[in-house]
């Protein structure tokens, strides 16, 4: 089908351009060195790809079409690089259709926050890294402007980051974890968070921000993904580090990668009784407590007694 694609007869100056695997067919050229070959693994990337081709082949006016908004953010943080005048995002379809400007929000925005928006996006929640449950886009964004200074530790991690960055950018991601769930706090770590939280104002582990080791591991997904995945993609072949080196875990059983969520014992292993379900009718088989294999206590909603006839 691609082949027959490009082949197709186009009218007047345009040129079609398709994709089969990490290859690209041109009805004009039969390779073209700045797209073929292509390793990227997702299509957010090479929309990108493709439009700074446009650009670079004299295009000055570019629309991207999609219906995810993780281009929307890729648009926004590379339209400097890409090198169009205008840069146009149709998003959604048909009533829910709508266009965006990419240029006018980069005027917006400011330079420094376009290019720092990959981390945020990856960092609070996309299609590769876990989000923070229970605070969304919404409220991540208004913590940022919150607190702007963590803008120069998202910037280091949305390119190509080391893990030297991380010495200096934990602590800031760190804060600005800590005012995502409690915008007044005046601490500066997230365990002294957990702790305040689950001992002061009696919050459920649920709610509770990850550990210092669990953010670690997220925030080295959330680099990988913004820092390499996305950052390379202008240009056709990635070169990209080992996901082992970036929070995630090779499993020998499908070959797959699985996040390494932390590198602390389980809760449930090492202190159950800080376990709690909330189950008021009766514990099934969805009861953290019976999953966990250990009995109820007063601390769960059924306040233990769920299991007092066994």
């Amino acid at each position: 089908m691609s082949a027959r694609l490009a082949t197709t007869t186009v009218a007047g100056n345009k040129r079609l351009v398709v994709t089969d695997g990490c290859h690209a067919l041109s009805c004009q050229l039969e390779t073209d060195s700045a797209l073929d070959p292509c390793s990227h693994e997702e299509a957010d990337t090479r929309m990108l790809l493709h439009a700074a081709h446009a650009a670079a082949n004299g295009h000055t006016r570019v629309m991207i079409k999609t219906v995810d908004n993780d281009v929307v953010v890729l648009a926004i943080a590379c339209f400097e690089r890409i090198g169009t005048s205008e840069l146009w995002i149709a998003f959604g379809a048909a009533k829910n259709l709508r266009f965006i400007a990419v240029h006018e929000l980069v005027k917006i925005l400011g330079s420094d926050r376009c290019k720092a928006l990959p981390f945020f996006h990856a960092f609070t929640g996309c299609d590769t890294v876990s989000s923070f449950a229970g605070h969304g886009k919404r409220t991540a964004w208004e913590t940022w402007n919150c607190f702007p200074d963590v803008t120069d530790a998202f910037l280091q991690l949305s390119s190509e980051p080391t893990d030297v960055d991380f010495a200096t950018g934990m602590s800031l991601l760190q804060r600005f974890v800590v005012r995502l769930y409690e915008r007044s706090s005046s601490k500066v770590s997230v365990n002294s968070l957990r702790k305040h939280l689950f001992t002061k104002k009696g919050k459920p582990m649920e709610a509770l921000p990850p550990t210092e080791a669990a953010l670690l591991q997220h925030s080295k997904r959330a680099a990988y993904q913004s820092g390499f995945c996305w950052y390379q993609s202008l240009q056709a072949e990635q070169n990209l580090p080992s996901p082992g080196e970036w929070g995630w875990l090779a499993n020998d059983d499908d070959c797959k990668w699985k996040p390494l969520w932390t590198d602390l014992p389980d809760v449930a292993k090492c202190t159950p009784e800080l376990l709690k379900c909330g189950c008021k009718k009766g514990c099934s088989k969805r009861c953290k407590c019976l999953k966990a294999n250990i009995r109820c206590t007063a601390l769960c909603a059924c306040d233990g007694a769920c299991r007092d006839d066994e």
